[in-house]
């Protein structure tokens, strides 16, 4: 079967052949349809992110994907369902970690989990694959074209969740939020905001000049967009209005301790990005204070699990169809990959289309 990955050595996809996947007991067999790229992708690629099963000289890549079921092989589903997968998983002899025991792995520490696609195990931009039922979530037959884009959005799901959380001890409905990032997660976030949220202002950080689609997605959603190289985010309440939430979503260290000053009281930064390392000179007193005396949190957010992939595609059929069109701007078959990976200023969001339904 055809495979993209990334070789050891190399940082760019190339297309292999393997053969195809046998499932285990408790596993599915699924033929992939298509499958996301995204930002973690290019950082795999680029070597900054993520690493090889052990023994292997290659890493078949996409944690982003949807597909058919081909042989239940006794699990719940039936062939011909549609299914979207999730990315963690146990590593070897290790699957009665605490966490995966608990049905968290979304939670287990860095070193303990493999993430297919990203981290020690292959992913999912194959022909076939298997997972152990569990790690399969079942997806509306009319949402099948869009269905990569259910794992990006369930990302925004978890990070909702542990900030509402974070304020559980009283009411918080948050009015304003800011999304750091205008690649599409964070446009998706932004129209979460806007139709299952309702978050009454949103805006978006970017650095972009126009005319530029993102930000014209941006304004067609209703939110507004804010020049990073006008308006510093630790600016935010001097220029535009102190936000009761803030989404970051670039990987720009000093966005994090900024966040703290673009915080009204009460106010949740959730950080998704996720930087390399990066020394910088910071008023830590000050930040502490206005942690402390303001009642402001910072929660860090990675993965998700099935009950955020479940939330992602309610999420998903509440959205506007005009805002995903105009997110997808390409689907590619795998004589196409140079475009599937193009990572310009024009790109917003792409898949490899593995087969048809």
């Amino acid at each position: 079967m055809k495979v993209v990955a990334v070789r050891e050595g190399e940082q760019t996809p190339t297309l292999m052949e393997k053969p195809r996947p046998e499932p285990a007991a408790g596993e599915a067999l699924v033929r992939t349809l298509r499958v996301g790229v995204d930002g973690t992708d290019h950082e795999v690629l680029g070597g900054g992110h993520g690493g090889f099963p052990e023994g292997e000289d290659h890493l078949v890549l996409g944690h982003e994907a949807v597909g058919v079921v081909e042989d239940p092989n006794g699990t719940r589903f039936e062939a011909g369902d549609v299914v979207v997968p999730t990315v963690r998983r146990a590593p070897e002899g290790q699957e009665d970690n605490e966490f995966f025991a608990r049905g968290e792995p979304d939670m287990t520490p860095s070193g303990q989990y493999q993430e297919r696609g990203i981290v020690g195990a292959h992913g999912f931009m194959a022909e076939y694959f298997t997972s152990p039922g569990e790690y399969l979530v079942p997806l509306p037959p009319e949402l099948t074209d869009i269905g990569f884009l259910v794992e990006p959005l369930s990302i925004t799901e978890k990070a909702l969740e542990l900030s509402y959380a974070s304020r559980s001890s009283f009411e918080w409905n948050p009015e304003s939020a800011m999304v750091l990032g205008n690649g599409c997660l964070g446009l998706l976030t932004l129209g979460m905001f806007e139709h299952t949220e309702g978050i009454d202002r949103s805006y978006c950080l970017g650095r972009r000049d126009r005319p530029d689609p993102t930000v014209d997605i941006i304004e067609a959603i209703g939110a507004t967009y804010v020049d990073s190289r006008e308006t510093a985010v630790d600016e935010l309440p001097d220029t535009v209005e102190s936000m009761d939430l803030v989404y970051e979503a670039t990987g720009y260290a000093p966005h994090a301790f900024q966040t703290i000053e673009a915080l009204a009281p009460n106010g949740v930064g959730a950080l998704l990005g996720i930087p390399g390392s990066w020394e910088f000179e910071i008023d830590g007193g000050a930040l502490h204070e206005e942690l402390v005396l303001h009642n402001k949190a910072l929660i860090g957010s990675v993965n998700s699990h099935v009950r955020h992939f479940e939330g992602a595609i309610e999420d998903l059929q509440a959205l506007p169809d005009w805002l995903i069109d105009d997110v997808i701007t390409g689907v590619y078959g795998t004589d196409e990959l140079d475009a599937a990976f193009d990572d310009s200023n024009t790109t917003i969001k792409t898949a490899v289309e593995l087969s048809t339904r």
